[in-house]
């Protein structure tokens, strides 16, 4: 278990000393925002189930007069999800808390608070790619057939919304509170986008996509670069990004369209995340110097796809 020390972490010592900590540098957390959220209560179990019923079929036959029809029956699916635990903790030691300036446990709680996030939306980032709802640029049909000038086009976004609109994917019109992480947001119906940096930069190239400050009167969402066709974009550096398996060894970007409903998360209700700080002395006799304290995160997490069908993982290049 490695301490944190004034080796990591020296002491200030030069005359003027600023207080205000350098900005770091953060990706914006989206792949969790548009899940159903369904947590299960403490104490029952660590699998939740999902249940989707199948649609019945039109009934376009007249009855017949006097006579009982044959009727339909119910088919469900059921999803299940097993919930996991996942943290991590610093460890500093008292020599270094008592000789630095720096407000170690703030922070450290931020450090953490952004590690947690960070966790959370690659999980999540993790199982959307594996959708079995795949579309390769332009004529590709392997990430190795990929070439440099197969990119996110018009094209590309209007064969995600077809594919999307065929298997009946609704619009998505609300997403989690990326401030709170529970409540839900209204938003105005679209299907939306999980994209790169390197592909908005391609983006803003195309004929026919609206820059977000063009918008006027309709409200942003945040991270949000622009519109094209009927997808709204969302930027993050944590879209997912396979490198060297395209033609010549280029990087393959997989650039996530989402309709509603496509996936879910869980927690378990009172451990969805927390904070946990042991100070010194608090390790009795395994800390008898009371030497060592510690602060960390742990949460209950699980992300699962509902309807494959209604997420398309669109595959491509970038300019370079």
């Amino acid at each position: 278990m490695p301490n944190t020390t004034t080796s990591e972490v020296t002491p200030a010592v030069a005359n003027f000393y600023s207080r205000v900590m350098l900005r770091k540098a953060v990706p914006l957390f989206v792949h969790t925002r548009w899940a159903q959220i369904r947590d299960l209560p403490k104490n029952q179990s660590n699998v939740i189930r999902f249940r989707r019923y199948t649609l019945l079929t039109a009934a376009t036959s007249p009855l017949t007069e006097g006579v009982t029809p044959s009727g339909s029956q119910l088919a469900v699916t059921n999803v299940d999800a097993t919930v996991a635990q996942y943290g991590d903790f610093i460890t500093m030691t008292d020599f270094l808390v008592f000789t630095t300036l720096d407000p170690l446990l703030t922070e450290t709680a931020e450090l953490l608070g952004i590690q947690a996030a960070d966790t959370l939306d690659q999980l999540t980032r993790n199982v959307l790619i594996g959708t079995s709802t795949i579309q390769y640029a332009s004529s590709a049909t392997t990430n190795g057939t990929i070439t440099s000038a197969m990119k996110f086009t018009k094209a590309e976004a209007q064969e995600a919304v077809r594919t999307l609109k065929v298997a009946k994917a609704k619009k998505i019109t609300s997403m989690i509170d990326p401030s709170t992480g529970f409540n839900t947001s209204p938003v105005d119906a679209c299907y939306v986008a999980i994209v790169h940096p390197n592909t908005t930069y391609d983006l803003k190239n195309i004929s026919g996509f609206i820059r977000v400050e063009e918008y006027g009167q309709k409200k942003a969402m945040e991270g949000e670069v622009g519109a094209l066709d009927e997808i709204r974009f969302v930027e993050s550096t944590n879209a997912y990004v396979n490198s060297g398996v395209g033609a010549g060894s280029i990087d393959v970007y997989y650039t996530l369209v989402l309709g509603a409903e496509a996936y879910g998360i869980s927690r378990i209700s009172g451990e969805a995340m927390r904070n946990i700080i042991k100070p010194l002395g608090s390790a009795g006799a395994a800390d008898p110097l009371e030497q060592r304290q510690t602060s960390g995160w742990k949460s209950a997490f699980v992300a699962k796809i509902l309807n494959d069908g209604f997420m398309v993982c669109v595959r491509h290049a970038v300019s370079s």
